[in-house]
């Protein structure tokens, strides 16, 4: 089960599960791009099955988990809580309320129905996994992106919570935390505009693939680790913020403000 699968790294991930042998429902916000994922499966060679749902609503993600087992006529043992969004360009005080609503309610919420919903399936099933779409942002804490920053890392805390709790029982949880990858998110999400052009150059300069991060997830997963850091960059940043904290949250504000001032 893959949310937010419709593009991206939500879809890389459909269609690597189905490489593996696997059957996976697609869900999406938007139908038509997870008919495009479900077909791309298919293509393949694979089995998949798309489904509406919007993450924000409890409800609908208890429907779609019931949905998925009678599509699959098994239960859930994969459950990848990838949907969200990215808001960013403005600080902290400038942000609308709206906005910090908007992405607490899918990037959060989604993830935690997501977990709500599921672990207590997967636990009574007695294995498989849950992957949580955390981002580098979830401890990196760069400026300009108060609510993407406070989303991913409530959903690492959550990823490191859950993982604690399902210790031994056959489950295991997989928190991937890259940074830049090569997918709209920026394109879709609400990114400030004078904060375009240079997420437009991170993309280009500095994003991968998602089917690398993808591949390294799911591998992660069976190994049982808790974290994945698939970038060189999301490591050293996850050290500094360790080893030298006070120096990375001076040095990240100051390159901010170089950054946006030769914009």
């Amino acid at each position: 089960m893959v949310t937010g699968a419709g593009s991206g790294i939500g879809r890389a991930f459909a269609l690597e599960i189905a490489r593996r042998g696997g059957a996976v429902v697609v869900s999406d916000i938007n139908l038509e791009t997870a008919q495009e994922t479900v077909a791309q499966v298919e293509a393949a060679g694979g089995r998949a099955w798309a489904l509406h749902c919007d993450v924000t609503s409890l409800d609908a993600v208890q429907q779609m988990a019931d949905e998925a087992e009678r599509l699959l006529q098994a239960p859930v043992d994969l459950v990848i809580n990838n949907a969200g969004v990215g808001v960013g360009g403005k600080p902290i005080g400038e942000i609308s309320m709206a906005d910090w609503e908007w992405t607490v309610g899918i990037n959060m919420w989604g993830v935690v129905y997501g977990c709500h919903v599921f672990a207590p399936k997967l636990r009574a099933l007695g294995r498989g996994g849950i992957i949580n779409v955390c981002s580098t942002a979830s401890f990196a804490a760069a400026p300009m992106m108060g609510p993407y920053n406070l989303t991913k890392a409530a959903v690492l805390a959550l990823s490191e919570t859950l993982a604690a709790e399902t210790a031994g029982t056959g489950v295991s949880v997989t928190a991937l935390c890259p940074t830049v990858v090569k997918t709209n998110i920026f394109q879709a999400g609400r990114i400030d505009a004078s904060a375009t052009p240079l997420m437009n150059k991170l993309v280009a300069w500095t994003g991968v693939s998602a089917d690398g991060v993808v591949t390294k997830t799911l591998n992660a997963l069976d190994r049982g680790e808790l974290y994945v850091l698939p970038q060189l960059d999301a490591r050293m940043i996850w050290r500094a913020k360790r080893f030298i904290p006070a120096t990375y949250t001076r040095g990240a504000g100051l390159l901010s403000r170089l950054a946006t001032a030769r914009l």
